[in-house]
């Protein structure tokens, strides 16, 4: 049995728990990895690339919603547990005070061959004709080069080949439940429950003002974006794939969904960190 551990970086606490969850893991003869990043801060561990993460059997993210997206990316299939050191964490369900505790727990759990993923969580995947992201538990991000006036897209926007909107926007963004809280919310789109299967298709300033719409979470949203000087096509903020329009961006359900370990998300406790 293996356990993964990320680190939010340049964050000694996070370093300390991290320290400490791997000193208890070591007590119960239960091996641990950590990522290079992580490995720099911590004596004696091993620092693997994040990628390597699925391979575990457990993933331990801690810090902020940042860290967990990061730390998702490497797990893949793997149970992924997010301790909260951000100020909302809607990923994140453990506090500090409980992470050494929690992962022993869900440790025992794997050792007695329960199952210990609590819920999951739907990721949504851009392609085109010529090249793919990797997944986003949050949301894809359909760009111009820039904000403000003049510097948007022309875009039209269907819905499983459904006319649904178009126009002049700063870009567009297709999220999932989970990803309601974050950028979409930011925009001016819904918050949705982490139950409700959906995807949120939001458009950031558009010129006719559209209102946000929810559709069904095996929905295939489609963008076609006219000419223009340049866009950006960006899976959770982090990885980027640059278009040169004319271009017609796919956003639909990835096939794996993230799976999530530890207590449930206090989701309306969350939200009452966002006022």
């Amino acid at each position: 049995m293996e356990v993964g551990i990320v680190a939010q970086r340049s964050n000694p606490q996070a370093a300390s728990l991290a320290r400490e969850i791997v000193a208890r893991l070591a007590e119960d003869d239960i091996a641990a990895v950590v990522d290079e990043v992580t490995a720099d801060r911590l004596d004696d561990a091993t620092g693997v690339p994040v990628e390597r993460m699925a391979e575990c059997d457990l993933v331990v993210s801690i810090g902020g919603d940042g860290t967990f997206l990061y730390a998702a990316r490497g797990a893949g299939t793997t149970p992924i547990m997010g301790v909260n050191l951000g100020e909302v964490g809607f990923l994140n369900a453990v506090s500090p005070a409980d992470a050494v505790s929690t992962v022993a727990a869900e440790v025992e759990r794997l050792r007695a061959g329960t199952a210990i993923g609590t819920r999951t969580m739907d990721r949504v995947r851009a392609e085109s004709e010529s090249w793919t992201l990797p997944p986003a538990i949050n949301e894809i991000a359909i760009l111009g080069p820039q904000r403000g006036h003049g510097n948007g897209i022309d875009v039209t926007v269907t819905v499983d080949g459904e006319d649904y909107t178009g126009g002049h926007v700063d870009g567009v963004l297709v999220a999932t439940p989970t990803g309601s809280t974050a950028y979409n919310l930011s925009e001016g789109g819904p918050l949705v429950h982490p139950d409700v299967g959906g995807l949120v298709v939001t458009k950031m300033a558009g010129e006719d003002g559209m209102p946000p719409l929810i559709v069904d979470r095996d929905a295939t949203v489609t963008v076609r974006i006219a000419d223009a000087e340049r866009a950006h096509v960006v899976s959770d903020g982090r990885v980027e794939e640059a278009v040169t329009p004319p271009e017609r961006v796919r956003v639909a359900r990835a096939g794996e969904p993230v799976t999530v370990a530890g207590p449930a998300l206090d989701f309306y406790g969350g939200l009452g960190k966002l006022d």
